[in-house]
């Protein structure tokens, strides 16, 4: 890593705490983070807004049509957000979420193994990029021999990953 990009690093118990998002039609997100996803509803914000999470947490995703009710996603070679990624704590819970998607008829833009995690790709029903991940223990974490990090990214079995 080049250090001159860090001259002072972040606090390390830094994280991202949540991620909104500008969706079209609340009610057609809701039933995709809620119904399918399986995330809980905390609290609505007016008929434009809402706060969803997992474990009784205030909010992991905020929903609103504030400035995006009725619209379009963004079109291809524009900038805005690649993805959002979404971190399982296991395998299992992981597994778990292709078979809500399967069952839902959702389909996956991909499946990866980046050898720290398993990932799931797709989008929501605002073409927002979805990533469903777990990481696997950082013992496990690919290394060269100078122990740098090397991710990478190679097919991800679904059948494997479903048993």
């Amino acid at each position: 890593m080049d250090e001159s990009l860090t001259p002072r690093p972040i606090d390390p118990g830094v994280d991202i705490g949540h991620v909104h998002l500008k969706v079209a039609d609340i009610e057609r997100s809701l039933a995709f983070y809620c119904g399918v996803l399986g995330f809980e509803l905390q609290q609505r914000y007016g008929s434009g807004g809402a706060f969803v999470s997992a474990g009784g947490y205030h909010h992991h995703i905020g929903l609103n049509t504030w400035e995006s009710k009725g619209g379009s996603p963004p079109p291809q070679g524009s900038t805005g957000l690649y993805h959002v990624a979404i971190r399982y704590p296991s395998r299992a819970a992981l597994a778990d979420a292709l078979r809500r998607l399967a069952a839902a008829g959702v389909s996956l833009d991909g499946a990866s193994d980046h050898g720290v995690s398993e990932a799931l790709y797709l989008r929501d029903p605002d073409e927002n990029g979805l990533e469903l991940y777990w990481d696997r223990p950082k013992a496990d974490w690919p290394v060269s021999a100078d122990g740098q990090l090397r991710m990478v990214t190679k097919p991800l079995s679904l059948d494997l990953l479903k048993s």
